[in-house]
């Protein structure tokens, strides 16, 4: 899944999944539609904007703490930002990693690879 609000930054983020045959990225365009499609579709993985328009990154990741410490998903922030005190922030209440936009289709998918990985309980 992708919360993000921008279509640009979306499709640039689908035509880079687009080769990946086992890849269904679903979107939501604000952090409340987010939290909510996370809870009912259970992802493998968001992919999570820092700057939404209803709500912060940092308050996603807030919102999906019980279910990232469960272990439902792994979060991962794709944001404009350099590595800045929001970007901490959220790492420190569960977010995985995070990238850097523009993203390229290697650093997105090592990524994923790695979160997924680590979903599935294996070595990165």
């Amino acid at each position: 899944m992708y919360i993000e609000d921008d279509p640009v930054s979306f499709a640039v983020v689908q035509a880079l999944l687009s080769g990946q045959p086992d890849v269904r990225l679903i979107r939501a365009q604000t952090g409340g539609e987010g939290v909510s499609l996370a809870r009912s579709e259970h992802p493998d993985a968001i992919l999570l904007d820092m700057h939404l328009p209803d709500m912060s990154g940092i308050e996603v990741v807030r919102r999906l703490s019980e279910d990232i410490a469960a272990k439902a998903f792994r979060v991962l922030l794709l944001t404009g930002d350099k590595l800045n005190i929001d970007v901490l922030k959220a790492m420190s209440l569960g977010a995985f990693e995070y990238l850097v936009k523009p993203v390229n289709r290697e650093a997105l998918e090592g990524a994923l690879g790695r979160a997924l990985a680590v979903k599935a309980g294996k070595k990165s």
